[in-house]
């Protein structure tokens, strides 16, 4: 899937106001880790997450995801009226229906004509409407697309410190859920247009898809459960990931290129570096935000890009990797020249 008129022209984020250490997660904890003898500080040590943010309660995602898409406006100097096509990409809702996107379209004041819909796909939502934005801009349905998506972890995260803390809950149980502590809360934004609208943007090359449905079931969410097979999901994930490198490599000469950067989805320390060796990334070219901000569901890949803008990282001419993984399972990678 390749774009030749296709720029990113704005990027925003939204860092949730609390930060939630690993260590007081685990502190209810204790008991149960003492009793299947496990280590005390088994989160930080597992996964190398130190924290997470999480957002004050009884605010809803399409709060946060408003704030983000008035910033990505902002960064991208385009007026409201100017969107063509509004969508949503978290796995985080206020309601079953409607769509988020219709509550964030409703208050932006965006146009009637604008178009707004939700694209949920576990951690790839945001690489999946990026993909659909853009190929509504390569074939001129829209100018300008707009995409939002905010993760909140609040309610999952506390409900599991409930049931993990549980003194008669097994061994099983326990491993099964441990997983969710992983998770974090994060609000990213960004704007995409034609090419010919905005040279000045970065390009938004396409990218290569593949998936591996027959994991489905490696990991299962609900609004406040989630149970996964952390072994299993990273097998099946990493063998997923390198065929898609591979197909990269097939399709958009990633093998010959020099890259500046590497944005991976971020489950934890293990994960990350599990693909860093697999593609044979340096180091020094994936950026981490796991250890701060844990594994921010679908803004993962846009947050870690947001942060390698704001550190300096990223350049103007810089190519950069996008990597993204999501239950399911599914997997995208995709090229932006900055």
């Amino acid at each position: 899937m390749f774009f030749e008129n296709v720029n990113i022209i704005g990027l925003s984020n939204l860092d949730a106001p609390n930060r939630v250490t690993s260590e007081e997660l685990q502190v209810p904890l204790q008991a149960n880790l003492a009793r299947f003898g496990m280590r005390p500080n088994l989160i930080e040590s597992l996964t190398g997450i130190e924290a997470r943010r999480i957002w004050d309660p009884g605010h809803t995602p399409s709060r946060y995801a408003t704030q983000v898409a008035v910033r990505a406006l902002e960064d991208a100097r385009l007026p409201k009226e100017k969107v063509g096509v509004l969508i949503n990409c978290s796995i985080s809702k206020d309601f079953l229906e409607p769509s988020v996107a219709s509550l964030v379209h409703s208050n932006l004041g965006l146009s009637e004509t604008c178009m707004n819909f939700d694209v949920s796909n576990a951690c790839l939502g945001f690489i999946n409407g990026m993909l659909i934005a853009g190929n509504m801009i390569e074939r001129g349905q829209v100018d300008y697309a707009l995409l939002v998506a905010c993760e909140d972890s609040r309610e999952i995260t506390y409900a599991t410190i409930e049931r993990l803390s549980d003194p008669e809950i097994s061994a099983e149980d326990f491993r099964d859920r441990f997983a969710t502590l992983t998770l974090g809360s994060a609000a990213c934004g960004m704007v995409l247009a034609h090419k010919d609208l905005a040279p000045e943007g970065h390009q938004f090359k396409g990218g290569v898809l593949l998936a591996a449905t027959q994991h489905a079931h490696l990991c299962v969410g609900h609004h406040l459960d989630m149970k996964t097979d952390a072994k299993g999901l990273l097998m099946a994930g990493m063998e997923l990931s390198t065929k898609t490198y591979q197909k990269a490599c097939q399709e958009f000469d990633w093998d010959k290129k020099e890259f500046a950067q590497f944005i991976m989805h971020q489950v934890g320390g293990a994960h990350l570096r599990a693909m860093t060796q697999a593609i044979g990334a340096p180091d020094e070219k994936v950026p981490r935000v796991y250890v701060e901000y844990g594994n921010t569901g679908s803004t993962t890949i846009p947050l870690a890009l947001y942060k390698s803008v704001e550190a300096g990282d990223i350049q103007k001419g810089d190519r950069v990797a996008l990597m993204g993984i999501g239950s399911g399972i599914n997997s995208a990678m995709m090229e932006v020249v900055w």
